[in-house]
């Protein structure tokens, strides 16, 4: 199967990510194909705690996306195992990025493994960079751009519930870091969020939701600490958290995965520029240790003593 044959079924690039990444159960297997090496069923069936029904229908996705390879598990005839392809290996930097956001922001985020640079030695969160110029970004550094309608395809449509993983263990669920990107409506709104948008009536204008669909999810964005309301503002601004702001590496990462995810697809119609350069933006992650730039077989994680692997 052609590792990317599902990009020719995708309106939009950017949906079709969130759709497939943007879930607490998808996420957990990644997590644990890096972390531990996990390739088969019942590893992650043990890790994860999921029903084994929901289990098997993420791994179905993550083959049909070109994300995981199923392939003959050595030395039987009948069984299989689950490979990460070269697509499935560029997820790693939004891992990673998920890692440290929860490190930061999450009380379980201390039970975390430690994020290693095997060159010099430096432990904890790597910095986000620009590929082109090589300078530090952040969200001040930066403008988002929007093709017309794009925010509407991207709501657009039926979606998996990010809710089919209930059963997990709840300590590897991501519950946090879902109420900002496990649907397209809080995934949008997060988004512009971090673009620069605080008003009402400017998310209802781009977006096109009802009030109390906007409402509810803006709410839920407050609730969640990612969004706070200032009250000088009449209650009608959002602004973004420390703890909101924080998710810009996620985002950075998750499209940038879409364009190479759907290389064949239709335009995602979003851009984020870097303004020290002028450039698209193209993420990687530097150390700020050494400042070198990190690829994945330079880092590891390394379980903190006394926890447990699982956790």
């Amino acid at each position: 199967m052609n590792r990317n044959c599902y990009r020719y079924t995708v309106s939009n690039p950017v949906a079709a990510t969130f759709d497939l990444l943007g879930d607490r159960l998808t996420l957990t297997i990644l997590r644990y194909a890096f972390t531990q090496r996990a390739c088969r069923f019942n590893q992650w069936l043990d890790y994860t705690g999921a029903p084994p029904a929901v289990l098997t229908a993420r791994l179905a996705a993550l083959v049909e996306a070109g994300v995981l390879a199923r392939v003959p598990r050595a030395g039987t005839v009948d069984r299989h195992e689950y490979r990460l392809t070269e697509l499935g290996l560029a997820t790693w930097e939004i891992l990673v990025c998920v890692w440290a956001w929860q490190r930061e922001w999450t009380a379980e985020g201390a039970r975390l493994p430690e994020f290693v640079h095997g060159a010099c030695g430096h432990r904890g969160p790597p910095m986000l960079m620009c590929h082109a110029c090589g300078r530090g970004v952040t969200t001040h550094d930066t403008a988002v751009e929007l093709a017309e309608d794009v925010l509407w395809q991207l709501t657009s449509g039926r979606r998996r519930s990010s809710r089919g993983a209930a059963g997990a263990r709840a300590d590897v669920r991501f519950d946090e870091i879902m109420q900002a990107i496990g649907d397209r409506w809080s995934a949008a709104v997060t988004g512009l969020a971090l673009a620069g948008v605080r008003r009402f009536g400017e998310f209802r204008e781009v977006l096109r939701m009802s009030p109390t669909t906007l409402t509810e999810r803006l709410n839920r964005l407050c609730e969640a600490g990612m969004l706070w309301r200032p009250e000088d503002a009449g209650g009608r601004e959002y602004r973004l958290t420390p703890r909101g702001r924080g998710l810009f590496g996620v985002f950075a990462f998750l499209l940038a995965w879409a364009d190479l995810a759907y290389p064949e697809g239709p335009e995602s119609g979003i851009r984020i520029r870097h303004l020290d350069c002028g450039e698209t933006l193209l993420p990687a992650l530097r150390c700020r240790g050494c400042d070198a730039r990190l690829g994945r077989t330079a880092v590891r994680f390394e379980p903190l003593p006394g926890v447990d692997t699982k956790d």
